[in-house]
């Protein structure tokens, strides 16, 4: 090895130690028998995670943690994958940029922005304060990255399979439905992921449109931090961590099981 590629070596293990050193810094600390954020840990425990299942104000954050990332990840994956299918059939080359640009937006629109913009807009039609409309500003974000991803998968497949399909006698919505879909499940399934992540992850928009009653884990840690500072806000951090490291695992294993197929 030459002293170019060590360099990159060390490089490249220098950045995922800078990306990680929080995490490593954080996770032990919701093992903590201690009151405080603090090293040395004085003794190991499992009782700021016991906090998370008995605690109301906590069990009731992941709960609609799920219930909003679930309704999320439906809607957007509909919505995006349609779109996705839009934009490659059916849009000429100057139509085609344009809208990906506004289906992209909201990825680059400040969140505070879409907060207030959101808010006067549900207060209009009484969507305030209200599950649907926590899902539907979720799902604003979440949009993109299911367009993306199932635009990118859809462009790579060869259009001849589908001509053949329908060369056959079958309808179009056959060769949809047994054909471009399963051919675009890789697309599908990653896009999903992305935008469950996106609503698990969301506060901006959660603190505009939610109210007592929907407060997400992600609201609930951000509130901690501002009123008292626990170690169960690194509990909820190890369960972010670990969930976000489990779905990343079903992605890798269904696009492996796909690709045999």
């Amino acid at each position: 090895m030459n002293g170019l590629n060590v360099a990159k070596v060390v490089f490249g293990a220098a950045i995922m130690f800078f990306l990680l050193a929080p995490l490593i810094a954080i996770l032990p600390l919701s093992f903590t028998d201690s009151v405080f954020l603090n090293y040395p840990i004085p003794a190991y425990s499992t009782r700021w995670f016991n906090e998370l299942v008995t605690a109301d104000v906590w069990r009731r954050s992941i709960v609609n943690s799920l219930i909003i990332g679930s309704g999320t990840t439906a809607l957007a994956t509909v919505l995006g994958t349609l779109g996705a299918l839009g934009l490659r059939n059916h849009a000429s080359f100057w139509s085609l940029s344009f809208i990906r640009t506004a289906f992209l937006l909201p990825m680059v629109v400040p969140a505070v922005v879409l907060g207030v913009g959101m808010q006067l807009m549900f207060a209009r039609y009484n969507l305030t304060n209200s599950y649907l409309g926590v899902i539907i500003a979720h799902t604003v974000l979440a949009v993109p990255f299911v367009v993306i991803n199932v635009l990118s998968v859809l462009q790579a497949i060869d259009p001849r399979l589908e001509q053949a399909a329908a060369s056959l006698g079958a309808h179009p919505v056959t060769v949809l439905a047994r054909v471009t879909l399963p051919l675009a499940l890789p697309g599908i399934i990653s896009g999903a992921v992305f935008a469950f992540a996106t609503s698990l992850d969301e506060v901006v928009l959660t603190l505009f449109v939610a109210g007592p009653n929907q407060r997400t884990l992600a609201r609930q840690m951000f509130s901690s931090i501002r009123e008292n500072i626990s170690p169960a806000i690194a509990a909820a951090a190890f369960v972010f961590i670990v969930g976000t490291i489990f779905v990343a695992l079903i992605l890798i294993l269904s696009r492996k099981s796909l690709a045999r197929r």
